[in-house]
């Protein structure tokens, strides 16, 4: 089941899993009210728009492991879900190498009308989900390009943290086990980058486990590949909450 309003979804809405899936960059769409940002098609729907594949993995992880999803409908050019408000790179006028018309000169009423209609019914979605649990683990899900200003990136697979490193360090401990990716931790982006918003605002104020997750987006280009990619996603998660000797954690998922 899909709940959903003009800027944010949550799939399999009814879950009382503890884990809680959230996909900030699952959308490129772009409201009409906005014009297209004055962007050109190629650059509305690249990697600045949003993060290709990362939908796809986290519609597969909710479904294996029948837990809920919040996810943004809205493009992150429009707003990125997963900066505050007072961020610089909440509303960007340029990203990478595209810029986008559409957000230069913004009134401080243009600013607070996106942080209204996209910002705030996002994290209120997340919020109500995380409060009807007692305990839970909080997982986000994005992907990043395999090049950056010209550069290769050699990492597969980040397993990112802010402050709280429990569940990094034990997916880390277990990647070789349970998957074929090059993982390394707090990379290609760190908490310095300003990546760990939802996690800092959503999971370690309740002192959840929590993490995000990075994937290069040529090994999810297909969804045959978001599908195995999940599925190792989801067994490393599960050996990982294991590890840490999580409670509650469904013996459904845990035995399937």
């Amino acid at each position: 089941m899909m709940l959903a309003d003009a800027s944010v979804s949550i799939v399999n809405s009814q879950s009382r899993s503890p884990i809680v899936l959230v996909c900030e960059h699952a959308s490129h769409h772009i409201p009409e009210a906005y014009s297209g940002l004055g962007l050109e098609a190629d650059a509305a729907r690249s990697h600045a728009a949003w993060d290709p594949g990362a939908d796809g993995v986290a519609r597969e992880m909710s479904r294996l492991l029948n837990a809920p999803l919040v996810r943004s409908n809205v493009s992150r050019l429009v707003y990125d879900c997963n900066r505050p408000p007072h961020s610089p790179t909440a509303i960007c006028e340029t990203s990478e190498i595209y810029d986008v018309p559409g957000n230069r000169n913004l009134t401080p009423e243009a600013r607070a009308h996106r942080v209204e209609t996209v910002y705030r019914p996002f994290r209120a979605a997340l919020r109500e989900t995380l409060a009807s649990r007692k305990q839970g683990v909080l997982v986000t899900v994005h992907s990043f390009t395999p090049v950056y200003h010209g550069r290769k990136r050699e990492v597969e697979l980040g397993i990112l943290h802010d402050r709280d490193t429990r569940l990094a360090d034990a997916m880390l401990a277990g990647a070789t086990r349970h998957t074929d990716l090059v993982a390394r931790r707090n990379e290609p982006y760190a908490p310095r980058d300003g990546v760990t918003h939802t996690l800092a605002e959503h999971a370690l104020p309740r002192g959840w486990p929590n993490v995000m997750l990075e994937i290069r987006n040529d090994l999810i280009d297909t969804e045959a590949r978001q599908t195995k990619i999940a599925r190792q996603l989801r067994a490393l998660l599960i050996d990982a909450l294991d590890r840490m000797a999580f409670d509650p954690l469904p013996v459904s998922i845990a035995a399937s």
